[in-house]
């Protein structure tokens, strides 16, 4: 019997806290299991990636009224500070979206409201897994 969860998203604790319609803007929160953890104790960068592009995904799919999904083309990643084990907040948006390639920003931040981690990635619009 396996003990990690069914999917990531439980695994990271993701829930969507927040939608602005306007400025097509998703703030999410997650925990950061330990066992995300480099050997310096703090959540190892790949994984970073994967909660910005959940949050960046989000963000797209709310903006598109759920009926898309953003396919990642690229997915550009600054590390600002190192990302801890617990609570953090992502924040997700659309820059700009159209028919054939939409443009997301993300950040991280931690339980005091720094900045951990920024994120764009250019992506192209698909079908949502599993609806159709």
């Amino acid at each position: 019997m396996s003990m990690l969860p069914d999917n990531h998203n439980d695994l990271i604790e993701a829930r969507i806290t927040s939608y602005d319609p306007v400025t097509m803007t998703v703030t999410a929160s997650y925990v950061a299991p330990k066992c995300l953890s480099n050997p310096r104790g703090s959540v190892q960068g790949g994984f970073v990636a994967g909660f910005l592009d959940h949050v960046m995904g989000a963000a797209y799919y709310r903006a598109s009224e759920e009926r898309a999904s953003g396919l990642n083309l690229d997915l550009a990643l600054s590390l600002l500070r190192p990302v801890p084990i617990g609570p953090i907040t992502g924040k997700g948006w659309v820059v700009k979206m159209g028919k054939r390639v939409i443009y997301l920003a993300g950040e991280l931040y931690d339980p005091e409201g720094n900045l951990l981690a920024t994120a764009t990635s250019t992506a192209i619009p698909t079908p949502v897994p599993g609806k159709g």
